[in-house]
């Protein structure tokens, strides 16, 4: 074998890797914003101030990181070559990417982070649409039953999810792996550009929160 195609391997599982742990963190993103009941009840617990703030920060700080986490590899991914080699989940995966997108921007740039007000309410429904929208995405297509399997066990269904829902599967899997990057890309860009002026603006004199 040789040092390219070795090369190309490590890649590939690498960038799978990614993906898959990406997937795992977004759920764990949406787990920690779900239980803030728990954290006020440990909260109760703490005795000095400065372990008070620390506590709400941490438990915040976490989530948001595990969101950012998320939006960069699904952006990363989110690449005609790179959906070619690797199995993503077309359109589920790129359009989880958006979802998670807009609930970090809300959280960071709307006061997300406020519990009860209508941006956290808004933020926490896009994050379950995100995960919900990936899981469905890696259970029933990335990781459909193997090529091994449906030679003993044929079904119409399975394989058609892998020879149309793969964006490395060809040529149906190709045609809506390009599909999917003409459509999300730009809205990835879009947030991204009026994220980065909303931050902007609000380093304004007079703008700080």
């Amino acid at each position: 074998m040789s040092e390219e195609v070795i090369s190309k391997a490590l890649e590939i599982w690498t960038l799978q890797t990614l993906l898959d742990i990406s997937i795992l963190i977004g759920l764990l993103a949406m787990g920690i914003v779900l239980v803030q009941p728990y954290y006020r009840s440990l909260r109760e617990h703490l005795t000095l101030r400065v372990s008070i703030e620390v506590w709400d920060l941490f438990t915040t700080l976490f989530a948001d990181i595990f969101l950012v986490i998320t939006v960069v590899v699904g952006f990363l991914i989110l690449n005609p070559d790179i959906m070619a080699d690797i199995k993503v989940a077309v359109p589920f995966v790129p359009l989880a990417t958006v979802l998670f997108a807009l609930a970090l921007l809300i959280r960071l740039l709307h006061g997300g982070h406020k519990v009860g007000t209508p941006a956290f309410r808004w933020s926490t429904w896009l994050l379950f649409a995100a995960n919900l929208v990936n899981i469905i995405g890696f259970s029933l297509i990335m990781e459909a039953p193997s090529s091994e399997y449906l030679e003993l066990h044929p079904s119409p269904f399975w394989t058609f999810i892998k020879t149309h829902l793969r964006s490395n599967a060809s040529p149906h899997g190709l045609e809506l792996n390009q599909m999917s990057f003409y459509i999300f890309f730009p809205l990835m860009l879009i947030i991204f550009i009026y994220g980065f002026a909303r931050a902007v603006a609000q380093l304004k004199p007079g703008k700080e929160k």
